[in-house]
């Protein structure tokens, strides 16, 4: 699974796995070509609505201490905001910087915005945050995934699993503060998922967060109301 904005012109990607670094040997690192990318046909490349692709790959992969699959969040999955994600990558360690050799693998923490948070922050700018979308940055700024880790996955931790809440998609800059990270929001995708994959289905789990939502109390011109919450709280309506 990856950004569909990084296959918009495709040349032979090759997915390599248990990779740690980008420059010398990685004894644990398995590559495969890809036979087959799925963009959603949704995608919007202005606004990166539904930003996601799966790949298909040339040949089965053999799991092992250092290649496994990640649990996807479920439909009803619900992150509030400040739920803890981290973010993996080997993108530009600050704008225009890129990352040092031996390019390690890199990881940073950040807290989900929540999408009504978040609208009131990329609103002004004329960038829609949509129901496909879910932000995490903090608001001083500081941390954040960049150019070049697009496609990577934002997961977050329940109990002793971890699950891929989003894609890396866009932002405006990087750790800029007051501008959180853009991700896909795989919860939104289960139903087009399981309809691309018929066989060895990826596991679905439901992402639960406790207590009340801090984001429901998010307010700025053109976010709609807040009416009674249900379960899974409404949403309005990139790196």
């Amino acid at each position: 699974m990856s950004a569909a904005h990084c296959f918009q012109r495709p040349s032979g990607p090759v997915v390599y796995l248990g990779r740690q670094n980008q420059e010398g040997s990685n004894s644990n690192e398995v590559s495969r070509t890809v036979s087959r990318i799925i963009r959603h046909p949704n995608f919007n490349n202005v606004s990166r609505d539904n930003d996601i692709a799966l790949l298909r790959l040339s040949s089965s992969v053999t799991f092992t201490n250092f290649i496994r699959p990640i649990c996807l969040a479920a439909a009803n999955s619900t992150f509030n905001r400040g739920t803890t994600s981290w973010v993996t990558g080997w993108g530009t360690i600050k704008r225009g910087v890129p990352l040092p050799s031996p390019q390690t693998l890199q990881e940073v923490d950040v807290p989900v915005t929540g999408n009504r948070n978040c609208f009131c922050k990329y609103n002004p700018s004329g960038r829609t945050i949509t129901d496909n979308m879910i932000c995490a940055g903090r608001d001083e700024g500081g941390k954040d995934s960049c150019q070049g880790d697009s496609g990577g996955p934002m997961v977050s931790k329940q109990g002793s699993v971890w699950v891929q809440a989003g894609v890396v998609s866009f932002g405006i800059g990087c750790a800029r503060a007051q501008f959180p990270g853009v991700y896909a929001r795989v919860s939104q995708y289960q139903s087009w998922i399981n309809t691309q994959i018929t066989s060895d289905q990826p596991g679905f789990v439901t992402f639960t967060s406790t207590g009340t939502d801090a984001d429901l109390s998010a307010t700025c011109t053109g976010l709609p109301a807040v009416t009674t919450p249900p379960p899974r709280p409404p949403l309005p309506w990139r790196k």
